[in-house]
């Protein structure tokens, strides 16, 4: 397979019939570091906004539990991934994250926001960091994915387009983005869990990066110090870098790479249930009893995970409580 192969066949396909199959060519074959980092910094991105920073600083899951809260996100979306949406997976983690959401106030600007961060800082970070660039065809075919999740969580007003997504981001943006105390919380527990990835030595390094691809609206939200520009310059041109040299050195990667072979993905070392991953309701600031449903889904993934020899299992298993396991990528991430 040559490098620009699997690009003809994504050009082939029908971008709105063919969505999921393109979205997953993309995330798990064309740009699965990418991707990885990209839509760390979206949901990185959704902190500075105060009210979606303050509600999460208030949960404590991103700044006590950071590591799971990484973990159960990559996981419910690779599941989406892999399996698409109206799979018995797709239709499980959806449950999983409409449950966890309606357990508190969040307006639904503030949902369609964190929803067109999944759409265009991905798009963005490939075109400023990627091997190469996407096409408007698979712009429209991520746009189409995220519009229709969006429509299954309930969120009212999707756009239409990426380019609607896009406008959105930046117009909520300009108005929104501000200081606020729960949302700086949040971002350095976020900037400590990046770093711990990295061995000790590297660990300051890593953060000062992070910060040094931050756009000046981000920085401003949280209050922090402009990085040096020879900082800005050698962090940045170390991505172009890297993705110059996966163009012209690496082959392409025939088999995908799923969230779960990540090595960031640290908290389920004997693997997990889907049925269990995230929280319960019960832990808003205004406690919520847990639901029927929710107590359904946690039984199902307990009872499947038993079956399966423990919690958590080593194989993979088809059904919403199906034991997966972690670890173990055949390739590494390109």
């Amino acid at each position: 397979m040559r490098r620009y192969d699997r690009l003809r066949h994504i050009l082939r396909l029908d971008p709105v019939e063919d969505c999921e199959e393109i979205f997953r060519l993309i995330v798990t074959r064309e740009f699965p570091w990418d991707t990885a980092r990209a839509l760390e910094f979206a949901l990185y991105r959704t902190y500075a906004v105060p009210s979606i920073g303050r509600l999460l600083a208030e949960t404590a899951e991103l700044t006590e539990r950071s590591q799971k809260r990484y973990d159960d996100t990559a996981l419910l979306l690779d599941a989406l991934i892999e399996h698409g949406h109206s799979s018995e997976e797709g239709r499980t983690a959806i449950r999983r994250v409409n449950r966890m959401h309606r357990a508190y106030d969040i307006s639904d600007d503030d949902m369609r926001y964190v929803l067109c961060t999944f759409v265009v800082v991905p798009v963005r970070w490939l075109e400023s960091y990627g091997w190469r660039a996407l096409t408007a065809h698979e712009r429209t075919a991520v746009a189409t994915v995220y519009r229709q999740l969006g429509k299954l969580m309930g969120i009212r007003e999707v756009p239409e387009d990426y380019e609607g997504f896009a406008r959105f981001l930046d117009e909520y943006e300009t108005a929104h983005f501000g200081y606020d105390e729960g949302g700086r919380a949040v971002s350095d527990a976020t900037l400590d869990l990046m770093a711990s990835w990295y061995p000790k030595p590297l660990a300051p390094f890593a953060r000062r990066a992070a910060l040094a691809l931050m756009d000046e609206p981000l920085l401003r939200a949280f209050d922090y110090r402009t990085p040096p520009g020879w900082l800005r310059r050698t962090a940045r041109g170390a991505l172009r870098l890297r993705g110059r040299a996966v163009r012209l050195a690496l082959p392409p990667r025939r088999r995908p790479h799923y969230a779960r072979q990540k090595s960031q993905i640290r908290g389920y070392p004997n693997g997990y249930a889907l049925a269990e991953l995230g929280t319960f309701p019960g832990v808003c600031p205004v406690p919520h009893p847990a639901s029927a449903a929710d107590r359904e889904d946690r039984a199902v993934g307990e009872d499947r995970a038993e079956r399966l020899g423990g919690p958590g299992g080593t194989s993979r298993a088809a059904g919403s409580g199906g034991a997966v396991a972690t670890g173990g990528s055949e390739h590494e991430e390109q």
